[in-house]
């Protein structure tokens, strides 16, 4: 429709071979200069860190947009769990309305008032979850609330906090773009910093080495409404409507198309704040939309709208290795 919201995209140059403009490589070398100099004065000890009483493991990656941070995250908490562990969430709570007052999260928060991605982890781990831009903060809370270890989402830049193991997490098709830093290209700390990551997570396409294959499953879909769960196959030969505000729409789009659905695409800003208004489609096909939109959609849900949620899978190797990581960590020597 014409009155749609049309999504920010990256520019083109991104992600192809075109030569970036004068003024992004100038900007560029300024941003690497003030990155060079950040890690200088962390090093040298000017800026302050801070280390919890408890393991600390940051999922993030170098790239700007959704890579799959947040279906890891999932994974990670219950894999904790069953392992023993009580894991709590500490995240900014990015698109929220007061960013600047920490709040805890749980399945019955408001997306608006504690981020999209933090109520969908809350929601589908039931784990401790607060979020607030002192992630340093974040952390001490957890641990009062009874958490052994933290799981920081998203914060693989957030120096201050210090962290036992990092995890890098890469979009497989899109990978690090055209190599370069913002604003000529899509990286927020140059590339060979994901190297210096205890794992490498890879969200699709063929792992090189020393990456870890993510595959993510998305088999069911759940009626917003309430009901049965029903296959996603089972939309096979229909047309829909397809809903994505994430990162990367149209990862969403493919995967829906490679399961013989018709997508009628609708790609929104990356944490859209959605109205019903957003959903004037001028028809009653089926909607689709990921697990993160549908949190913010379950005011004005209609009987044919529905969230497709989605499973991360890791080799057994990986949590095996994780698991026995996180073990060692402050071993007496």
């Amino acid at each position: 429709m014409s009155g749609e919201p049309k999504p920010r995209t990256p520019p083109a140059w991104w992600f192809s071979d075109k030569t970036p403009p004068w003024h992004a490589r100038l900007l560029a070398r300024i941003y690497a200069g003030a990155v060079a100099l950040r890690m200088r004065l962390l090093r040298m000890g000017v800026l302050r860190t801070h280390r919890l009483a408890v393991p600390v493991i940051v999922v993030g990656n170098v790239t700007v947009g959704g890579t799959g941070k947040t279906p890891l995250t999932i994974a990670l908490v219950q894999r904790l769990r069953d392992a023993g562990f009580t894991p709590g969430v500490a995240s900014r709570g990015y698109g929220r309305q007061d960013e600047s007052t920490p709040a805890w999260v749980d399945a019955d928060t408001a997306p608006e008032l504690g981020g999209d991605e933090p109520v969908l982890i809350a929601r589908r781990t039931g784990a401790r979850v607060r979020v607030d831009r002192d992630r340093v903060a974040a952390g001490r809370a957890l641990i009062q609330a009874g958490c052994d270890v933290i799981l920081c989402d998203d914060g693989l830049q957030h120096y201050r906090l210090q962290r036992d193991i990092e995890i890098e997490v890469i979009d497989g098709q899109r990978r690090y773009g055209n190599g370069q830093l913002l604003p000529a290209g899509p990286l927020r700390e140059p590339a060979e910093r994901g190297a210096r990551c205890d794992f490498r997570v890879l969200n699709g396409g063929e792992p090189g080495f020393g990456e870890w294959p993510m595959r993510l499953q998305h088999d069911l879909v759940q009626p917003m409404r309430g009901g049965r769960a029903r296959p996603l196959a089972s939309f096979a030969g229909q047309r829909v409507h397809a809903v994505a505000g994430i990162g990367h729409p149209q990862r969403f789009f493919e995967m829906l198309r490679t399961q013989g659905i018709g997508v009628v695409p609708h790609a929104f800003d990356d944490h859209h704040a959605y109205r019903a208004a957003d959903f004037a489609f001028g028809s009653e096909l089926p909607v689709l939309m990921t697990e993160k939109d549908a949190v913010k959609c379950s005011a004005f849900a209609k009987d044919w709208y529905f969230s497709v949620p989605i499973a991360a899978q890791l080799p057994e190797a990986f949590w095996v290795g994780l698991l026995s990581r996180l073990a060692s960590i402050r071993e007496p020597t």
